[in-house]
């Protein structure tokens, strides 16, 4: 058995990873970045290597630096996680070559499935069923766009090297396939250095179904069932569960020997995960499900396997590295109820899903669900990596109840001041189709406002909220979680921002006893959502009121498309902010006019800065 581990990760993996091994009288080494300098995974290990700079490509994606760290601490294997190096089949070969064990797949295994048009190639031949497509090496545009007619519209061109969403396009017609071709080329080519791509007929009722399967060094290789993970938002997935819904014993045995054949293809060793695209407009049937890649890592969505299989999938990729057999055959598998996994991200649906990072002053995570996180109070949320705060995880007999405790778990989230995804994901767990089961990858797309748009708080919680701002309330739904006590007179009025910068005024307040305050922070219970609540400040706070729009965070805005005095409509684009590397399009809450507009391009703005005010048309 190894008896010491370096994870090259960070974050929950990296904690996750920390756990297991601990269990196993495993010592464990980490590894940290100038911005990890204290965080939870680092101060959880027995040992923690400083190997760089914040950014990763300076840090965690340094192969060098983790292997001389695995060295420098006596670590006998190195467990790469998911995400930065771990299907990395040259860092794969650098740390055997190194005389370290790698707790992964074969790099020759990496390699194999690495390139989807090879991948698939291999696949056709081993009798794995693979989508219609173009995988020729003719590149030019006009035998790509002759293949895209032939087969017929929709298509989807994806990157030969692509992954994590990136370097796909769906072209609806053939009008728009060269200029779609050539900004796949451009991203895949940025992304990836490499602009090859390959030609896939488009599902229009695509459900992502994915096998989880492991081999050893001694020729086994088992599944341990599906997961669904259609639930996704711009090819990203937000809830995973496990089983599939929908799926009958005949299509589970076919789908699950169709990945055992593709895993034994390439000489399999380790945890790994063989994707499909099903087409679900007739439901879930064998003959209508495609492999589409393989991920040769460890899952961000495991923890819904374990949960049914009552496996802990790390533990086995640490006893099939020390050169262990698997522990459990095939017969002895089997699914146990139902579970869910959502992703609770710093990130703020009602501005776009722009990223929200900080300092994570108030963090209440659910206790009753299993939670995967790598920070925790007094922490923050870097800008550096990618802004997920933990995973929610629940398990139940049923689809139905592990549904309920999902949605229970997902509206019991406090975290400030970061946003967060919360409510977004308890709005989908009440959402109609989730709930029967009929879903697919489209969905979140679909349902667009529905799902993101926030509906003002009523009269009720805006008073009970306000009421705060002259006194501490005793009881109501509002938990307050800190602030700035001033000895001032009670106030009659108060103004509360809500996570999408729009502002509601509450006046005639009956405050309780207590001690005034300048600001605090309220949960609304049973919604998974925060507000942030200030009193007037000086003759600025005048300006404020129903539409105004402030930035939700700080940034620079780089365009204004509107005027004083301009007519606007509901939905129409003010203000252009860029934040975090992205662009945030600030838009019209109603029909009205620009009554103030305070910023120009260029300008650099802070959280909470009054941009526009909309006044409502008559």
């Amino acid at each position: 058995m190894i008896q010491s581990l370096l994870i090259a990760n960070r974050g929950e993996i990296a904690c996750r990873i920390i756990r297991t091994a601990r269990a196993m009288g495993i010592r464990t080494v980490a590894v940290y970045s100038d911005a990890d300098v204290n965080a939870l995974h680092a101060r959880s290990a027995d040992e923690a290597v400083h190997i760089g700079p914040s950014a990763a490509r300076e840090s965690y994606l340094v192969g060098e630096r983790i292997i001389a760290a695995a060295k420098s601490s006596g670590a006998a294997a190195i467990h790469p996680g998911y995400g930065f190096l771990s299907e990395n089949a040259d860092f794969a070969q650098a740390v055997a070559d190194a005389g370290l064990i790698w707790v992964g797949p074969k790099p020759e295994s990496i390699r194999a499935m690495g390139l989807k048009d090879a991948a698939k190639e291999r696949m056709i031949a081993a009798g794995v069923p693979v989508t219609p497509g173009y995988l020729g090496e003719d590149q030019s545009p006009e035998r790509l766009q002759s293949e895209a007619d032939a087969m017929g519209y929709p298509v989807l061109i994806k990157a030969v090297a692509g992954g994590g969403g990136k370097g796909m396009r769906k072209v609806d017609a053939a009008q728009q396939f060269q200029e779609m071709l050539q900004s796949c080329q451009r991203e895949a080519a940025s992304s990836f250095g490499d602009d090859r791509v390959l030609i896939e007929k488009y599902i229009l009722s695509p459900r992502h179904i994915e096998v989880q399967v492991f081999g050893d060094t001694h020729g086994n290789v088992v599944h341990l069932f599906e997961r669904d993970c259609s639930l996704q938002r711009r090819h990203q997935k937000v809830i995973e569960e496990a089983p599939a819904p929908g799926m009958d014993a005949a299509t589970r045995e076919a789908i699950c020997a169709a990945a055992v054949r593709a895993a034994k293809a390439v000489d399999y060793v380790g945890a790994g995960t063989i994707e499909f695209i099903a087409d679900a407009s007739e439901g879930l049937r064998a003959d209508r499900i495609w492999f589409m890649e393989m991920n040769t890592r460890l899952q961000v969505e495991h923890p819904v396997t374990e949960e049914i299989t009552g496996v802990d999938l790390v533990e086995w990729q640490l006893r099939v590295a020390s050169g262990e057999s698997i522990p459990l055959k095939q017969e002895e598998l089997g699914i146990n109820g139902w579970a869910m996994e959502a992703r609770l991200y710093a990130e703020n649906p009602a501005t776009g899903f722009l990223p929200s990072t900080g300092p994570l002053e108030h963090l209440r995570l659910p206790e009753y669900a299993r939670i995967e996180t790598g920070v925790e109070e007094g922490g923050a949320v870097s800008p550096f990596y990618d802004p997920m705060i933990a995973k929610i995880v629940v398990h139940d007999e049923t689809r139905e109840g592990a549904i309920e405790e999902l949605w229970e778990a997902t509206t019991d989230v406090e975290v400030w001041p970061v946003r967060t995804n919360a409510g977004f994901l308890a709005r989908l767990c009440e959402d109609p189709d989730f709930r029967s089961g009929n879903v697919d990858t489209g969905l979140i797309g679909r349902r667009g406002e529905e799902l993101t748009e926030v509906p003002p708080p009523d009269d009720e919680h805006l008073r009970m909220a306000a009421a705060a701002l002259t006194s501490r309330p005793a009881t109501g739904v509002w938990d307050l979680v800190g602030g700035i006590r001033a000895n001032a007179a009670p106030r009659s009025e108060a103004r509360i921002i809500d996570d999408s910068g729009h502002v509601y005024t509450v006046t005639d307040l009956a405050p309780d006893e207590g001690e005034p305050q300048d600001e605090v922070v309220g949960f609304i219970l049973g919604e998974g959502r925060s507000y942030r609540l200030h009193a007037p400040r000086g003759s600025g706070a005048g300006a404020l009121g129903d539409g105004s729009l402030l930035a939700p965070m700080p940034g620079r805005v780089t365009a204004v498309d509107v005027a004083a005095g301009d007519a606007v409509a509901k939905g129409q684009r003010l203000v252009t902010l860029e934040a975090m590397k992205m662009e945030h399009g600030m838009t019209a809450p109603f029909d009205g006019v620009v009554a103030e507009l305070t910023v120009e391009a260029g300008a650099q703005v802070t959280e909470g800065t009054l941009l526009v005010k909309i006044e409502k048309a008559e």
